[in-house]
């Protein structure tokens, strides 16, 4: 879409590009070009009244990180609110029944980074199985260890999840000689003729696979899925992998499995608060792999969603919204 001649809106808000990802890249001037006033903002707001602060006059927000949480107090603030644009697929972060009550448009950038997120998620299963980490780490220190290591080929890959990503992670599993099967919240014998896999009940799923990939949208019948008791359905030796959303999985419960090596290890990229504080117990641990929430964020996959982000603002404006999650325009 071209970048409009005149501005579309009176004040735009970029109330959180932190670390920077939209600026300097040929999308920031096309989401400037959009209003008369835009307010950038390079850190992020950590309570409701910071983010009231930042975005209470703006007619149209850019969202860049999900950790900015759009309560309905904070919507319920924002009178001249008409569109969210979020970066991502994810919407847990927004208060979406608030945001329909209040006439709030409120738009993703969905699928743009599926192929990216199941790669990572792949290399985190084979990060922790051939203890990439580990072993880089001994070899640094002037060791030259030679225990063995874990292969996944014809192991069982349990795909939590089957999404854009989770149907990309079935793919990816076959292809390096893995069996697969799939846990999802609506089963049907033709979305398993489709993506090739046989679907399972949860327990089953998490008992016999010997990596379990989560890769799910955080919703109340996600949150906390993965916990004590899922978790000890596992396999000894199996591994967890999670790219989803930190809340999917109780840490508390998988904090304690991996210390008391009851799985294998894990491969995380959420969590539950991001950034990971400083000394967080996962990274005492040498059977966990750590990345901060990096997942979707290959070159070419995020300029696509940056681009989605500032494309449905503008769609927005010509009156034809896209990528509607929630709401319509106010009237």
């Amino acid at each position: 879409m071209p970048t409009p001649s005149t501005p579309l809106f009176s004040l735009l808000v970029v109330p959180d590009d932190q670390p920077p990802v939209l600026a300097g890249t040929t999308y920031e001037a096309r989401a400037r070009a959009l209003a008369r006033q835009v307010q950038w903002h390079f850190d992020r707001p950590t309570t409701e009244e910071e983010t009231i602060a930042r975005i209470k006059d703006a007619e149209a927000v850019l969202n860049i990180r999900s950790s900015v949480r759009f309560t309905r107090k904070v919507l319920a603030a924002c009178p001249k609110l008409q569109v969210l644009s979020i970066w991502g697929t994810g919407v847990d972060h927004v208060d979406l029944a608030a945001a329909s009550e209040l006439g709030i448009t409120v738009c993703n950038t969905p699928g743009y980074g599926a192929p990216y997120v199941a790669e990572h998620a792949l290399a985190l299963a084979l990060a922790v199985s051939r203890q990439i980490v580990l072993n880089d780490q001994r070899i640094r220190r002037g060791e030259w260890t030679r225990g063995f290591i874990d292969e996944l080929y014809n192991k069982t890959l349990g795909v939590v999840g089957t999404g854009a990503i989770g149907q990309r992670m079935i793919q990816l599993g076959r292809g390096i000689g893995m069996k697969v099967a799939a846990w999802t919240l609506h089963p049907s014998p033709e979305r398993a003729a489709q993506y090739g896999v046989e679907f399972l009940s949860l327990e089953e799923l998490m008992r016999t696979s010997d990596v379990v990939s989560l890769h799910l949208a955080l919703s109340p019948e996600t949150q906390g899925l993965i916990g004590r008791q899922q978790l000890a359905m596992m396999k000894p030796t199996a591994i967890l992998v999670n790219t989803s959303r930190g809340a999917v999985v109780d840490e508390a419960a998988l904090l304690e499995a991996l210390q008391q090596k009851r799985i294998a290890g894990a491969g995380l990229d959420v969590f539950e608060t991001e950034p990971l504080p400083l000394g967080n117990a996962f990274t005492r641990l040498d059977n966990v792999v750590l990345s901060p929430h990096a997942g979707g964020m290959a070159y070419n996959g995020t300029m696509r969603g940056l681009e989605m982000s500032v494309e449905n603002l503008e769609a927005f404006a010509a009156g034809r919204p896209i990528c509607v999650v929630a709401a319509r325009r106010r009237r």
